[in-house]
Order: structure tokens, then C-alpha cells, then sequence
């Protein structure tokens, strides 16, 4: 069997890890940072554990999956509760609309807004079944390594629609302006702009309804501690404070990596959890890329970054309209995407998830005490913000807009708190701009479009998480996992052969005339 070096322990790195080890390999996975999780790292304040990354999961099984190929159960180490509702989002106004898998209860919420709308979201979750059906039961775990693979489902996405936005698909069905918010906002979740992300992410609805939404107990945290213990069961090794300087390159074959303390690991194959663009504009030298080079990597689209602030309170917040999950909806919807993915303005109106763990799990915060996350999407660092200065008033402001509608006294009852920004992507992640969820998930860098999940450049060089096929979200990303396991597993796929700039232009012209 093969030795294996995997880089970073983000859940896709940590997925890869335990399904190699669970085949036999030996695997050696190499961490940045003092503690697994990437994205999911934990911070503990004063009492408070706050998750630094995903707090929802949204297909279990994939996790349970992992347990099962050595022989376990996940629920004997960490326990998943769903949650109803899954969202409770709010208009501007203050006014709510909450949804989970009942549809029953789905249509007496929409109801409540516009009758009119109660038969137009039947006919919207009846066409988005085969889409989800085609996107992530079909697609989401299958490589896309040469062009053929693409154009073969390309007539599948044209006669669903994937050339029209999340929102103008959503838009055919319902006509109360909120409802088309609560409906077309989850390509936001994957880092993408609803105004801008094909129709073929509108499953992402569909998916929450199949399998719930669901939080891990003790915080997601606890689900990244019981997966490096799993790895590490299997015989998997771990490495943390282990910044990666180089991946070592002969020829078209990676040979191992190079630590920042300068010590050297060799390797048959190499898995990366790192972000794509970096993994090659840092790790490889220019001189060995042809289809990755520094200009390709700046001309390709990136997602948001992300501003998230983890508080916790010396009292309750038990008695307010909020539940685990909100979603707070400004006034403006799509000028402010604009704004975020477009126009790289840093405006001075939000939306805001806001999650509040304690309100299901008690042990992450001190007695008599409630633990907080609220995020808002912002532009990557390619906007002229110096977020050095503007991270304090963008602070103040949340908290203030907070304690007039939602939480009130807020500002004197914060006892403990941390916050990351764009820098903190880019310094701490090593994502390429500060973008929290890497490439955007645009039709045309989507499937074959996106960088492999077996590099174009490198025989044995493998790609799993946000940036590579099928994306970001932890369904994704986990699914990005099984494919590098098929592929290092010694599944009968041709290797790649680069294709020269001109010829994947001419492709992604192809597909726009296509759609």
C-alpha cells in the first residue's frame, strides 16, 4: 500500500485521511495550525466554546459513512440533534419565516406571507428533486477529469436549467419578493452569489429537506476531536505545527514535502487540504505549472470573505424571538451582493447569520450564560479595505444593530469575545485573497471547470475541499473525499492530460452557447 501525505486537517483533509488509512494505507496528515479542523477550528473564551467554522450538518450520513469503514457506529462517539426549524429568517422589518421538513408546515409559513405562493413552491421543490437527484446523488461524489465527462451531463444541466441564476429559478415559482430571499439564499452557504450561481445549487433546499439540518453536541468541534481520533485508530499519524514550506516535485509526480523547519517527508501521493490557488502559487514553483499558472489562478472568480464575531453573555437570551439558526435579511438583497461580490465595496448596510448554540447545548457556555456566532458576508481582500482599521467600527456596528432589534442591553453583557476577518483567511487559512470558500461556484467553474480533484499538473497529486469538485459545504467537501479515496484506490480512471489555456476557453464558450 501507498504512502500518503495529506495537507491540513479541515474536514476534507481529515475525510480523505480516514478513508485511505480505512483502505490500508499509511497516512500521514500534516496541520498548520495547533489544532485540527481548518475552517472548523474551535476558540475557547472565558468559559466559551465557540466553533470557528461550520456549524450546520446537513447530510449525517456522509459522517456516519466514515464511522462505518472501521467497523464503527459515529453516534458511540458524537452525537448529531436536528433542529427545528432548521432557519428562522428574518425580514427587515423584524418579521419572521421559519422552515424545516414538514412541508405541511412549509406551506402554512408561506402561507402566511402569500397564499399565491403555496402551489408555486410545490411546483418549485417537484423540479428540484431531479436536480438534486442529477447534482449530488449522481454527480457530487464522481471525478470530472476530462472534458468528455462534462459535456456528456451538459445536456442534463441545460434541460435544467443550470444557465439561469439560483434566484431567477426560484423567481419562476414565487412571487413575494422575502419568500424569493428565503428560498435562493443558500448558494451564500458554499460562498456563492445567489444573483450569480447556476440552478443546479437550488438542491441544496432540497437536501436539507431529505436529510434535516442537524448540530453536533459540544459543537462542531466535537465531531473534528472524534474524526482525528478515528483517523489516528486506524493508524493514521497526525502532525500539528507542521507548516508545509513546499510540495517536492520530479518530473510530473510530487515526491513529498518540505516543512517550514526544513525537514523533508517523502510520499507516493500527495492529498491536499489546502486552498487550491495556494497549494500552487506557494507550495509548487512556477517553473513545473502549465495549467495552474499565477495568471490563470488571478483571472478566476472568487467568493466572499467572511466577518465573524463569537461572543458570549453573563445572561440568557431565552425570552427573544431567536432561535439556534437565524438568518437576519437587510432591506437590500441584491445591491448588496453587488456590492460584496461585484463592486468589492464594504457597505455600511448587512445581512447576518446568527447562530446561538446554547439555546441546544448548554456545556458551551458557563452556567446562566448564552454563546453566540454571528457572521457577515463581506468582499474578499480583493476591495480596498484596510480591515487593520475598519474590523472595530464593522464590530460596533453588528453589536449595535444586534441590541436595538434582537438583543437588548447586548453591549454591557458581552463578557467574552473574538473575531476573524479576510486577513484572517488569507494569514491564518492560506486562502488565496482571503476568499472564505475559495473559487466561486459559477456554471463555469463548476465540474470539470473547477480545479481537479486529480491535479492537471501532477500524476499523484490529489485536491479535496472547498476549492476543488464538487465544492464547498460539507456535503461537498466530504464528497470530495470519496472521490480522491476512488481515485487513489486504484479505480481504472485515465490520468488527466493538461489542456492548453486556449482549449479550456474555447470549452467554457462552448457550454455559454450551449445553455
Amino acid at each position: 500500500m501507498a504512502k500518503i501525505i495529506v495537507l491540513g486537517g479541515g474536514f476534507g483533509g481529515l475525510s480523505a485521511a480516514i478513508r485511505l488509512a480505512a483502505r490500508g494505507h499509511r497516512v500521514d496528515l500534516f496541520e498548520k495550525r495547533d489544532q485540527l479542523g481548518g475552517r472548523a477550528y474551535v476558540y475557547r473564551r472565558n468559559g466559551f466554546t465557540f466553533d470557528g467554522g461550520p456549524t450546520i450538518i446537513t447530510a449525517p450520513f456522509l459522517f456516519d459513512d466514515l464511522w462505518a469503514l472501521a467497523g464503527r457506529r459515529r453516534e458511540d462517539d458524537v452525537q448529531f440533534v436536528p433542529c427545528d426549524p432548521f432557519y428562522r429568517i428574518f425580514d427587515h422589518n423584524g418579521r419572521s419565516f421559519d422552515y424545516n421538513g414538514d412541508e405541511a408546515f412549509i406551506l402554512n409559513q408561506i402561507a402566511r406571507w402569500n397564499p399565491q405562493d403555496v402551489a408555486g413552491y410545490q411546483r418549485f421543490i417537484a423540479t428540484t428533486k431531479p436536480i438534486f437527484e442529477k447534482g449530488f446523488v449522481e454527480l457530487a461524489d464522481q471525478p470530472f477529469l476530462r472534458l468528455a465527462d462534462m459535456l456528456k451531463v451538459a445536456p442534463d444541466l441545460i434541460k435544467m436549467q443550470s444557465y439561469k441564476s439560483v434566484y431567477r429559478y426560484v423567481s419562476q415559482f414565487i412571487q413575494n419578493d422575502f419568500l424569493r430571499r428565503c428560498f435562493s439564499f443558500h448558494p451564500l452557504l458554499i460562498g456563492g452569489n445567489p444573483f450569480d450561481a447556476p440552478s443546479i445549487y437550488a438542491m441544496i433546499h432540497y437536501l436539507e429537506r431529505q436529510w434535516g439540518v442537524h448540530y453536533v453536541m459540544g459543537g462542531t468541534g466535537a465531531l473534528v476531536s472524534a474524526m482525528g481520533q478515528l483517523f489516528q485508530s486506524l493508524g493514521g499519524t497526525i502532525h500539528l505545527n507542521a507548516e508545509v514550506a513546499e510540495i517536492l516535485v520530479e518530473k510530473h509526480r510530487v515526491t513529498g514535502i518540505r516543512l517550514m523547519d526544513g525537514t523533508t517527508h517523502p510520499a507516493d501521493d500527495v492529498v491536499s487540504n489546502a486552498d487550491v490557488a495556494f497549494t500552487y502559487r506557494n507550495l509548487i514553483p512556477a517553473a513545473y505549472r502549465h495549467t495552474y499558472t499565477n495568471r490563470k489562478i488571478e483571472r478566476m472568480k472568487y467568493g466572499m470573505s467572511l466577518f465573524v464575531l463569537y461572543f458570549g453573555t453573563d445572561r440568557r437570551y431565552t425570552d427573544t424571538r431567536l432561535a439556534h439558526h437565524n438568518i437576519l435579511l437587510g432591506e437590500r438583497y441584491k445591491g448588496l451582493l453587488t456590492d460584496i461580490f461585484e463592486r468589492h465595496i464594504l457597505a455600511d448596510d448587512f445581512s447576518l447569520y446568527l447562530h446561538m448554540p446554547s439555546l441546544t447545548d448548554v456545556s458551551v457556555a458557563p452556567a446562566g450564560c448564552e454563546a453566540f456566532y454571528v457572521l457577515a458576508p463581506v468582499p474578499h481582500l480583493g476591495a480596498a479595505v484596510d480591515w487593520r482599521q475598519a474590523a472595530k467600527p464593522y464590530r460596533d456596528a453588528i453589536v449595535s444593530f444586534l441590541e436595538e432589534n434582537y438583543l437588548p442591553d447586548l453591549s454591557r453583557h458581552i463578557i467574552a469575545e473574538h473575531h476573524i476577518d479576510p486577513l484572517h483567511f488569507k494569514n491564518e487559512l492560506n486562502s488565496y485573497l482571503g476568499a472564505a470558500f475559495s473559487f466561486q461556484p459559477t456554471l463555469t467553474q463548476s465540474a470539470w471547470f473547477r480545479p481537479h480533484n486529480r491535479s492537471e499538473e501532477f500524476d499523484n497529486l490529489y485536491f479535496v475541499g472547498a476549492g476543488t469538485h464538487p465544492g464547498a459545504g460539507l456535503p461537498g467537501v466530504l464528497s470530495s473525499a470519496i472521490i480522491v479515496e476512488q481515485l487513489i484506490g486504484g479505480a481504472s480512471l485515465p490520468a488527466p492530460l493538461p489542456m492548453p489555456p486556449h482549449e479550456v476557453e474555447e470549452a467554457e464558450t462552448r457550454l455559454r452557447a450551449t445553455s
